[in-house]
């Protein structure tokens, strides 16, 4: 995750945006407990990582502000697209559509509708290109008063 950040954000972030992004991104090790949160392995590397969630927080690690554990409604909310990691040297080989749909599939299969994540600038062409459609773009202010851009987005599934 780290590499990824400080790697990935490069072309969109200054370099107190990219500082301040491990405030509000992070594991959330509520995914890996659900066992909603997967990894792929190329070459012996963790090659990335990524997970969905049936719980209401959008996004942010164990550390984060605003986590809240509710169960979302399948029939009536979407399930949330978390954590999506790409290793800088496995980029543009179809790490991250594999995890994003192997994600989709198995919201898909607990009965959401719809799917929504929090995205990272970085992140935009991957998940537009999977379908993904801008709903909102916000700035999440770290404890320093550092703004870091972060695009809202969602898909039906």
């Amino acid at each position: 995750m780290r590499k990824s950040i400080e790697t990935l954000q490069v072309p969109f972030l200054t370099k107190a945006q990219i500082r301040a992004s491990f405030e509000v991104m992070g594991l959330d090790t509520q995914l890996v407990k659900d066992g909603t949160y997967y990894a792929v392995f190329l070459q012996n590397k963790l090659a990335g990582c990524g997970g969905w969630s049936k719980r209401e927080t959008l996004y942010g690690g164990d550390h984060s502000k605003g986590r809240n554990a509710r169960l979302l409604n399948p029939h009536t909310e979407a399930a949330r697209i978390r954590a999506m990691y790409t290793h800088p040297d496995f980029t543009r080989i179809g790490v991250g559509r594999l995890i994003l749909d192997t994600c989709e599939l198995a919201a898909r299969d607990a009965g959401f509708k719809r799917a929504e994540m929090m995205a990272t600038l970085a992140g935009v062409p991957l998940y537009t290109a999977c379908g993904y459609q801008k709903i909102e773009e916000i700035f999440d202010t770290t404890s320093d008063g550092t703004k870091v851009p972060l695009i809202r987005m969602g898909k039906q599934l």
